[in-house]
């Protein structure tokens, strides 16, 4: 679902992506017959596309909002991706003046790289990267300076978008120049894989602790008391008292971390502390933490679940 068109030369280097996302739900050996049939260019629109993956019974969601390429100062990238059962596939592009490196990367890692000084490179399906060197064979002028670059690109993209729902007719295009020489790109393209891999890596490591935690939180949320007895009052210190947690009750800071199991004391605070007495019972009565003897409200900086037992 991409198409990205680069050119490195000696005067700089140009790189056009398109936006295009399309998400299919539904049976597997069917949405695997549409994007055979859609890769293939027998779709043409995005309503036959549409019409098709009715007939199908597939659910499709088209957006053309992705940003495939960008820029690293100096240096262009461009990226597309190709979903495994058990990870994701990542080839990229990086592009200056005087040079390029291709990485093929398996999650974050590191599996392939090839390089040069100078040339057009297509990303793609093969029947779009098939239109896109027909395009600009048909248009590519010799010594081509970057304007007649940028303008030969808009060609490609909008001809193949106009052929194929898998390319969006919205797309970027970023030019560059650094005035480096090849072996100074080839350093310097280097670095920057290194650290926008290492960029990726880390992005991948916070995804995956916020997906932990997503879960968690998710786990945790069906534990969280609404209703019933928390614990009992052991102590009065001004608007503080000490809570004694009955059996089965747990408490936990905002990070699910436990900081007091049954037994044990936590703090609750109340605004009426005369109206409170040792061994007042202390209850969640229609989501409204309180004594249950005099209904006093009471506050606390705990989450107050069931244990598992």
């Amino acid at each position: 679902m991409s198409l990205i068109v680069s050119y490195i030369g000696s005067n700089g280097c140009v790189i056009a992506g398109d936006k295009r996302r399309i998400g299919f739900f539904g049976d597997k050996d069917k949405r695997e017959k549409l994007e055979e049939y859609l890769y293939s260019g027998a779709i043409q629109t995005d309503e036959e596309l549409l019409k098709v993956a009715g007939e199908m019974e597939i659910t499709i969601n088209i957006s053309d909002d992705a940003e495939k390429i960008r820029n690293i100062d100096d240096v262009v990238m461009g990226e597309v991706r190709f979903k495994t059962p058990f990870e994701t596939k990542r080839k990229r592009i990086y592009g200056t003046t005087n040079g390029y490196i291709i990485a093929e990367l398996l999650g974050s890692e590191i599996e392939k790289i090839q390089n040069g000084d100078s040339s057009i490179i297509v990303f793609g399906n093969k029947i779009t990267k098939q239109m896109a060197n027909e395009t600009i064979k048909t248009h590519w002028k010799s010594k081509a300076s970057l304007e007649n670059v940028i303008s030969v690109f808009k060609k490609v993209m909008d001809e193949v978008a106009g052929k194929t729902p898998s390319v969006s007719k919205e797309y970027d295009i970023i030019t560059r120049h650094s005035g480096l020489d090849k072996k100074e790109a080839q350093k310097h393209l280097r670095e920057v894989l290194v650290k926008d891999v290492n960029e990726l890596q880390k992005w991948r490591e916070d995804l995956r602790k916020q997906q932990i935690t997503t879960a968690k939180s998710i786990e945790m949320a069906s534990k969280i008391i609404d209703e019933g007895e928390i614990g009992k009052v052991k102590n009065i210190k001004g608007n503080r008292l000490g809570i004694l947690l009955n059996e089965g009750i747990q408490a936990f800071d905002m990070e699910w971390n436990i900081i007091a199991g049954p037994g044990n004391l936590i703090e609750m605070n109340t605004d009426h502390p005369s109206s409170v007495e040792i061994g007042d019972i202390a209850v969640i009565e229609n989501e409204n933490l309180c004594i249950m003897r005099t209904k006093s409200n009471l506050t606390c900086g705990v989450i107050l679940c069931r244990t598992d037992k």
